[in-house]
């Protein structure tokens, strides 16, 4: 069966609502079920209450948080023809095509939460603050043949590494009941590690590069959450976030000498440096995360 984080996102979400329905459909018939407190000639005396306490959600919490990220990060090997030079024309489009591909890191995620709510009425006003592990490592390997040289081919090894994410998000939501459901986006940053390699059996060439930076981008996304006692709540969701492309360029491809090859075919000569066959890397990230979490209210 074919892994589709799309349809894990859609299903957490679809039951994000229900559950959020089902609760606050709950609230709703209990207040309208429960009896007001009458006097002694039989009439209600209980003040018409709102809808939505004033400060059900007021304040300051703390919590926690963890789940699942799926991400998606498209990385790219290229290199040019030069001359003089190590690659034919046709060994760099074989090389530039095989070079695009796409990771799938998906891990865990979990971490801490702090953040401030205001409400009026119904409104929830808020912004909340999260830094927290997400683990997510993976490589691809790609290759092939060289057009001009019989068997003789190239490897290409790329990875990708993420540890962490923070996010600093400003949160509007609707308050019903004990429920509220909110809308939720700003900045996020992320650790990016990015590793390639190109090797072949032509000349025994190698080339290298890798980058490690922490990347600001931004996230999107939103959730429900329900007060389950006077001070804790639980909530479920959903963040996107995008980061955005990063490249290194390299210059340090080594091989054997193009007159060795010629001369001794089966036995290349020692190592050569062609740092006019310029390489470029690059890689994006994007992120889906869903997640679960506990709060408490001060």
């Amino acid at each position: 069966m074919k892994f589709s984080y799309k349809k894990i996102i859609s299903g957490v979400a679809s039951t994000i609502v229900a559950v959020l329905l089902t609760i606050t459909a709950s609230s709703l018939a209990a207040t309208a079920q429960t009896p007001a407190p009458a006097d002694s000639s039989g009439e209600s005396t209980a003040p018409i209450r709102a809808a939505s306490d004033n400060d059900t959600w007021k304040g300051f919490y703390v919590g926690a948080y963890g789940g699942g990220d799926f991400n998606r990060s498209n990385v790219a090997t290229s290199t040019v023809f030069a001359s003089p030079g190590y690659f034919q024309t046709t060994s760099v489009a074989a090389i530039n095509a095989a070079g695009i591909q796409q990771i799938k890191p998906n891990g865990f995620t979990g971490g801490g939460t702090f953040g401030y709510n205001h409400q009026s009425g119904a409104l929830v006003v808020g912004a909340e603050l999260d830094f927290g592990a997400m683990n997510a490592n993976k490589g691809v390997s790609s290759g092939g043949t060289y057009p001009c040289c019989g068997t003789a081919g190239f490897t290409i090894n790329q990875a990708t590494k993420t540890r962490w994410l923070m996010t600093a998000r400003p949160r509007v939501g609707v308050a019903v009941g004990n429920a509220m459901i909110y809308g939720t986006g700003g900045l996020a940053v992320t650790d990016v590690n990015y590793a390639a390699t190109f090797t072949d059996t032509f000349g025994n060439a190698t080339e290298s590069a890798a980058f490690k930076k922490n990347k600001a981008g931004w996230t999107l996304g939103g959730g429900a959450e329900v007060k389950v006692a006077n001070r804790w709540s639980i909530k479920g969701e959903y963040l996107y976030t995008d980061f955005g492309s990063i490249s290194v360029t390299s210059n340090n491809l080594n091989a054997a000498s193009i007159a060795s090859i010629a001369n001794t075919p089966n036995i290349p000569g020692p190592s050569v440096a062609y740092t006019q066959n310029v390489f470029t890397h690059s890689s994006d990230l994007r992120t889906n995360n869903v997640r679960f979490g506990v709060n408490f209210h001060f």
